[in-house]
């Protein structure tokens, strides 16, 4: 048995934490203090105007320039140099994923997608966030009104200019960036290198339209005894898309239930779910509400919606299910990670696991802590492989903290819990 309170961890994890204020800590949290120039790329003129006005009020941001196309944005990236870029998907002559491809393996750029919730342009936009962009946000309309829109983009944007390149990039963008500064191409170069060959809109959205829906996997009918009554949960947010994606595909299929919160505009969650789907050996699926927990399967909470943990029914015939519900936005977020850690606190207890990952902000720190108080096993993504390390942070600082894991050995925290190799200290 491994004990979170033994001096003895095992390689990559490190019981307890005594957090500090590092370059890249004070990167996330503290105020910022230069202006991030930005590049607005989208097709439509009204939201270039839009936009443009709306982040132009936003503190510490500056739109230096507007393009309606990737070819015209091309040519004012490699001039004006801005610190991030904001991009729309479906777009005439070259469409979002194709240009951000390019961009990201020729003239690494932090870049949010702001794209419309359609299965295009949802599929798309999970696409993009495995291709190297910084954060998803839905365009106006709907449940997310102009300024809900533009406060999140002016957050995102201070965000990625204080977030250290090499994280805020990932690791092919990064190796890109390094590659460019040995080699010093020139700009005439690299403007010939974003030109796109016949055919590169429709091979992206071919690539896209020819993904078929996630198919139910043929998950055992019998697990390992106590898998059941064990569960993990996930909180997430920037930078949260791949970093799931890196600890899910690693876990085996005889693993106890998931439920998690990823920072995500409702639809693109649906997307996200199905991509998860099609990578990972365990079941993954956007929650609906009354599904039931079991192992081998990860329930990922809906857009616009929170997700609770309940227990359902009476004595040994009773199980855990999700309620999936509105409600008011919790921490500035809906879903919260919040709402699920503080329910798995209460429904889960001592039999849960709570595992807090990159992202900005500190929702889900103080659920966290309830659920270490409860009993539960907590964890946090340490500050190097975090994209933002805001929320891993705030919990730390809070004392909800007790074991801090590289990205890479978290799945492996998760296994060894499973086998009861890792346990929880007394909070």
């Amino acid at each position: 048995m491994h004990d979170a309170k033994t001096n003895d961890p095992k390689p990559g994890i490190t019981p307890g934490i005594t957090p500090g204020t590092t370059p890249a800590t004070a990167a996330a949290t503290a105020p910022a203090t230069r202006t991030a120039r930005v590049i607005i790329v989208d097709d439509s003129a009204i939201v270039r105007q839009v936009l443009q006005a709306q982040l132009s009020r936003q503190p510490g941001v500056e739109v230096v320039a507007t393009a309606a196309d990737p070819f015209a944005a091309r040519e004012k990236i490699l001039q004006l140099k801005p610190d991030c870029v904001v991009l729309d998907i479906e777009m005439p002559r070259m469409d979002g994923l194709t240009f951000l491809k390019k961009l990201m393996k020729f003239h690494p750029v932090p870049t949010i997608i702001c794209s419309s919730i359609t299965p295009k342009g949802c599929s798309l936009a999970v696409e993009c966030l495995e291709a190297g962009a910084f954060e998803v946000v839905s365009k106006p309309g709907g449940s997310f009104s102009v300024g809900d829109v533009s406060a999140r983009l002016g957050e995102l944007v201070r965000a990625a200019v204080h977030t250290p390149r090499a994280a805020l990039l990932g690791g092919a963008a990064a190796a890109a960036m390094s590659a460019s500064a040995a080699t010093s191409t020139s700009a005439s170069a690299a403007t010939h290198a974003f030109t796109a060959g016949p055919g590169a809109t429709s091979a992206a959205l071919s690539a896209v339209n020819a993904l078929t829906p996630a198919k139910p996997k043929n998950l055992p009918t019998t697990f390992r005894p106590g898998l059941s009554d064990r569960l993990i949960a996930i909180g997430t947010s920037t930078g949260g898309t791949e970093a799931l994606r890196e600890v899910l595909s690693a876990l085996p299929v005889e693993v106890p239930p998931i439920v998690m919160v990823q920072h995500m505009p409702e639809g693109f969650t649906k997307a996200f779910a199905d991509r998860l789907d099609r990578l990972c050996r365990i079941a993954v699926k956007e929650a609906e509400d009354g599904d039931a927990l079991i192992p081998g399967r990860a329930l990922l909470a809906p857009g616009n919606r929170h997700m609770r943990l309940v227990r359902d029914g009476a004595g040994a015939a009773s199980k855990w299910i999700v309620r999936v519900a509105d409600g008011p936005r919790v921490l500035r977020h809906k879903p919260s990670v919040e709402v699920l850690f503080e329910s798995c606190a209460q429904y889960a207890g001592k039999n849960a696991m709570g595992i807090i990952m990159t992202g900005m902000g500190n929702d889900g720190a103080t659920g966290l802590l309830s659920m270490r108080k409860a009993g539960a096993l907590t964890v946090g993504q340490d500050e190097p492989s975090c994209v933002v390390y805001g929320m891993p942070r705030e919990a730390a600082l809070c004392g909800a903290v007790q074991i801090v894991s590289p990205l890479d050995r978290i799945a492996k925290a998760i296994t060894d819990f499973t086998t009861g190799a890792l346990t929880a200290q007394a909070a």
